[in-house]
């Protein structure tokens, strides 16, 4: 039998244990901070204009469930009409003559822009240029050639769970440093598809922006850009540019004042498991093709709308937010390999790829003449004259509770393409809808807000004749 030992034998054993068992190790950040904090500057900024933009991504649509988390880091400041308006933010110096890294947002419609050095020299700056896709620009300070630097660093070496310092401005705080680590990597936000995020916990605050992320080699992997917030400040969820992709953009910035990406000319969406079995593929994988705009690379190239893109230039797609970035990475008038899944099949194609436009601009068809449906959906027919125009596909005039509402399908949406059959009459659609199998999902493509989506749909059995 096993017997109970006494309370104090039991304390002395876990003394023991705890004497001899090797202390955390925590990282000690001060050599890091003394050496590289004389490299990061505050930025202030001062505009006369009399209407303050709405804060929040910039290109996430107001309605969006991420329009109220996604917030800029520059300092928030009232509506003033009667005086200037100012802002904060941060920013790094990286070479000796001047030039200095920041976001775009933080020097965006500003009149004039301050850097501040840690020995609370202040020097007007010249901006270079901006890239409001990947959120970078570029400033110029006077230098005798004696300014600090940073180091920079290799974002491809960093690893989740890595420790990780971020030194900004904070409220206006400056030279504030804060620790975390590496909370993911490759993280893609909505409308930025430009940038895979690195995601951290250290904590970021307005005022941050353009402020740089150190690793423990006091090399810089990331240019802190914005925070996941309910409430407009650090709820331990931010996101850094990798050092990589913002000098990408520097170097052009500096060269030539703007930025030169590549364009394939397609909508893409990911595949979830439902659009992958409707699609006949055992598990999701590539971009899929939504759209195809006209007159692109792709449409050129022989790419169709259902079309799924597993490989570009050599390199596999998992994802369809792992496409933007090759494509964008792409100097333009280089012709690519890819491989498309059509059909179930796989082929290859070749695709010259072009230069993105400034602005991509796709026009959305006017419907009117409503029918319905078992489905709970109700359908109209595009007029004549859109139809001779090029516009295609049925307009969703109402949707009630049904296979339509469970998949998706809105009020507004255009059905262009049900099973990989185009549908453009009302009657075409009824009958089709009568003759597709129950049970198992269909791929529905419908456009929205300028765009093109794909959507499973299921029948259930009972719903079937």
């Amino acid at each position: 039998m096993y017997a109970k030992q006494p309370f104090w034998l039991s304390a002395l054993i876990g003394l023991l244990w705890s004497a001899t068992a090797p202390a955390a190790e925590y990282p000690d950040f001060v050599t890091l901070v003394e050496r590289y904090s004389p490299a990061v500057v505050s930025i202030q900024t001062k505009s006369d204009l009399k209407e303050r933009p709405r804060l929040g991504h910039p290109n996430i649509p107001e309605n969006s469930p991420f329009f109220d988390y996604f917030k800029r880091f520059f300092d928030e400041m009232p509506d003033s009409p009667a005086q200037p308006r100012s802002s904060v933010g941060s920013g790094f110096i990286v070479s000796a003559d001047g030039y200095v890294v920041t976001n775009a947002h933080v020097v965006d419609q500003t009149d004039s822009i301050v850097v501040g050095l840690p020995d609370r020299t202040e020097l007007t700056a010249q901006l270079i240029g901006k890239d409001k896709r990947s959120d970078i620009a570029v400033l110029k300070i006077k230098s005798d050639g004696n300014l600090p630097t940073v180091k920079l660093g290799d974002a491809h070496k960093i690893k989740v769970g890595q420790w990780v310092l971020a030194i900004g401005s904070p409220f206006g705080f400056e030279r504030t440093a804060t620790q975390g680590i590496i909370s993911a990597l490759g993280r893609n936000l909505p409308s930025d598809n430009y940038v895979p995020f690195i995601q951290t916990d250290a904590a970021v605050n307005p005022g941050n922006s353009g402020g740089p992320l150190f690793n423990l080699d006091g090399e810089v992997i990331g240019v802190n850009s914005q925070i996941y917030s309910r409430s407009g400040g650090y709820q331990g969820v931010s996101f850094a540019i990798p050092i990589d992709v913002a000098m990408e953009v520097v170097e052009q910035l500096k060269s030539g004042g703007k930025v030169t990406r590549g364009w394939l000319g397609v909508l893409i969406q990911e595949m979830t498991p439902e659009l992958a079995q409707s699609f006949g593929l055992d598990k999701p994988r590539g971009a899929l093709i939504g759209q195809v705009m006209a007159e692109g690379p792709a449409q050129g190239a022989g790419i169709k709308v259902g079309d799924i893109i597993v490989a570009f230039n050599g390199q596999p797609v998992q994802h369809s937010t792992d496409l933007p970035l090759m494509v964008a990475r792409t100097r333009p008038g280089t012709t690519i390999p890819l491989t498309v899944i059509r059909d179930g099949k796989e082929q290859a194609l070749n695709v010259q790829i072009t230069q993105l436009p400034d602005e991509v601009k796709l026009q959305q068809a006017t419907v009117e003449s409503p029918t319905s449906n078992r489905l709970g959906l109700a359908v109209a027919e595009l007029p004549a004259e859109k139809r001779k125009q090029g516009a295609s596909g049925l307009l969703v005039k109402d949707v009630d509770e049904g296979p339509a509402a469970r998949a998706g399908i809105r009020p507004g949406d255009i059905i262009a393409r049900i099973n990989n059959i185009d549908v453009n009459e009302v009657g075409q659609f009824a009958d089709l809808i009568e003759n597709l199998p129950a049970g198992r999902p269909i791929p529905v493509l419908v456009r929205r807000d300028n765009g093109a989506i794909f959507l499973a749909l299921t029948i259930p059995e009972e719903a079937k004749k």
